[in-house]
């Protein structure tokens, strides 16, 4: 598990990797760096994430400093989470893993459309 990172002697990718390494963590990043999100918009933002894989993902990134949560004294509950100012520091990191993903899936779908398969070319 990424939480087992050794400080003093793991090496700075692995460092990276403990805070954004994950499935969930890139991807609600990226959606909050656009604004202020709440709980509900951030599941419907990662609609094959479970409720509780998305919880445990922001309170990790909460931990870490990436984002903070805002809790709002209303009935019901209203929480919102948002970007720090620390965590704007990862956006070019996580708009290169879009560029990158974006420049795989037409590769992939080039190579899909040379071979005439259209099946799950993504």
């Amino acid at each position: 598990m990424a939480r087992e990172y050794n400080w003093r002697t793991g090496c700075d990718v692995e460092a990276t990797l403990s805070v954004i390494g994950g499935r969930w963590k890139p991807i609600l990043i990226c959606r909050l760096l656009s604004g202020r999100k709440r709980f509900g918009e951030l599941c419907r933002l990662a609609p094959n994430a479970t409720q509780r894989m998305i919880t445990l993902q922001l309170r990790q990134l909460e931990e870490d400093g990436v984002i903070s949560r805002h809790v709002f004294a209303e009935v019901p509950p209203r929480v919102e989470y948002e970007v720090t100012d620390f965590g704007r520091s990862l956006e070019p990191i996580i708009h290169a893993m879009q560029f990158w993903g974006s420049e795989f899936k037409a590769r992939r779908f080039a190579e899909a459309a040379k071979d005439g398969s259209t099946a799950d070319a993504a």
